[in-house]
């Protein structure tokens, strides 16, 4: 299984998506405008205003930590870690690249995500690349295809791996059973769950910006009492980037290869992911390119920030060269490094604690998608959730390798598709970015109607007004 899942990982990372990514990225970056940097406090300022939803959706916020509690997970502490063993320091100057192009491909997903999202049974909003891919491509097979490389992503292989995550580095500090580890995980997921999107985002909101802000507050502590050595370890990792000063073994091609790997399954921009639960929001103000925005500014969070914080504490301990792949273990000795024993104590409760929301994000994105085969139902979701919580058991059981390698394959083959399908949207993203743009230009509150905009595709009668303002009409003449 290792070998046949590794022959797909070479093909689709080795060959497809590094070019396809950066490709991406930059296209999106260049044709709105490089709106990251221009739009980049504008981010911040509609957070301010991102707290309130409805009975429709969740709140902006809301959708942002939902969306960061699967982000910020075993990717930003194990991940970093693989991606250091592996590529050496280098790599982690190209997670900051993919994360940089990656900012304006997550404004694109999201902000299709909100124009073609729809209503479930419930009368909750409910989108993603299935949905766009759909709607605004007329294409029902790729939508479907999707749908099920994300229903196996989430549903069968990463909250295997946040569970597996978690039950090594309790198993590592405290010797605990990685079975009863499995079972407790299951249980309190189960309770969460068991109250649908809305309990899950109201948990994530209470949980992971307090946790990230723990973390980085540790983290920039220890940066700060060791800052004469941060210099020299940037330029080791921009050095090493390039391969003018190789580390572990890593050459230009390793360590590029490992950065936009691992960067991509922290940040998740144009995987596809985070889309679904940008649909499920309802915006202030009610336009698409509000929940891009917002959106945009979790990748930044995720990799600028975190990663960042996580790269900086395992290079200021020393030694993490010549080190064979150990996940969440070499992170944890780092920690222990700079703290002494309550440093392995507080990792092991952090990672815990990210990889736990990163589970819970993880079934809201799966569940999302049981409306694009008519299973919100009772029978389908409870069918769903049984599949859901017998993979976390199971998770905590596998072999390591195997895990991380069935992740990178299923994340690949929806990056694939969802990319091609944002890339043929080009148009519709630029247009309704242009109508955001250009109400804030003239001073109005950005509104999305239907008519104000001619998009790719059809849309969800009954979740735009089709009501066009007189502002809208000038607009559209203006044009």
């Amino acid at each position: 299984m290792y070998s046949l899942v590794s022959a797909v990982n070479n093909v689709l990372w080795g060959h497809v998506l590094i070019y396809l990514l950066l490709v991406a990225g930059l296209w999106f970056s260049v044709r709105l405008r490089f709106v990251q940097l221009l739009e980049f406090g504008h981010m911040f300022r509609l957070l301010k205003h991102s707290r309130g939803g409805d009975a429709q959706g969740i709140s902006s916020f809301q959708a942002l930590c939902t969306s960061l509690s699967a982000r910020v997970g075993t990717g930003n502490l194990a991940g970093v870690a693989i991606a250091i063993s592996i590529g050496g320091p280098g790599a982690i100057f190209w997670m900051w690249v993919i994360a940089f192009v990656g900012m304006a491909t997550a404004f694109a997903e999201s902000l299709l995500a909100q124009v073609y999202k729809v209503r479930n049974s419930n009368g909750e909003f409910r989108g993603g690349p299935a949905y766009y891919i759909k709607s605004g491509l007329d294409s029902k097979w790729l939508a479907t295809l999707f749908s099920i490389f994300l229903l196996f992503g989430y549903t069968l292989v990463f909250n295997a791996t946040q569970a597996n995550t978690i039950a090594d580095a309790l198993n590592h500090s405290y010797g605990i059973p990685v079975l009863n580890v499995g079972i407790a995980i299951t249980v309190m997921v189960g309770v969460i769950v068991c109250g649908g999107l809305r309990s899950i985002a109201r948990f994530s909101e209470l949980v992971v910006p307090v946790m990230a802000l723990v973390f980085l507050s540790i983290a920039m502590v220890i940066t700060l009492l060791n800052f004469s050595q941060v210099p020299a370890l940037l330029s080791e990792i921009v050095r090493s980037a390039f391969g003018l000063q190789e580390a572990a073994g890593a050459t230009f091609a390793v360590a590029l290869q490992s950065g936009i790997k691992r960067g991509l399954y922290s940040n998740e921009a144009g995987a596809g992911s985070v889309p679904q639960a940008a649909a499920a929001a309802s915006p202030k103000p009610n336009h698409p390119a509000t929940q891009g925005y917002i959106q945009m500014l979790g990748v930044f969070i995720d990799t600028m920030v975190i990663c960042t914080c996580t790269a900086l504490l395992i290079m200021l301990a020393g030694d993490y060269t010549g080190i064979e792949m150990e996940g969440i273990r070499m992170t944890q000795e780092a920690m222990t490094t700079h703290l002494g024993g309550i440093g392995g104590h507080f990792l092991a409760f952090a990672i815990t604690v990210f990889a736990f929301t990163s589970i819970l994000g993880n079934y809201a994105y799966a569940e999302s998608n049981l409306h694009f085969f008519k299973l919100d139902n009772t029978l389908g979701k409870l069918a769903f959730t049984a599949v859901f919580l017998t993979m976390i058991l199971l998770g905590t059981q596998a072999e390591l390798k195997l895990v991380w390698a069935m992740a990178d394959m299923a994340f690949g083959l929806m990056a694939v598709i969802n990319v091609v399908a944002i890339i043929r949207l080009t148009p519709t993203v630029y247009k309704v970015t242009m109508h955001y743009q250009q109400a804030r230009a003239d001073a109005r509150t950005p509104t999305f109607t239907p008519n104000a905009v001619k998009v790719q595709g059809e849309l969800e009668m009954d979740v735009w007004s089709l009501r066009t303002s007189d502002d809208d009409v000038a607009l559209i003449r203006k044009r």
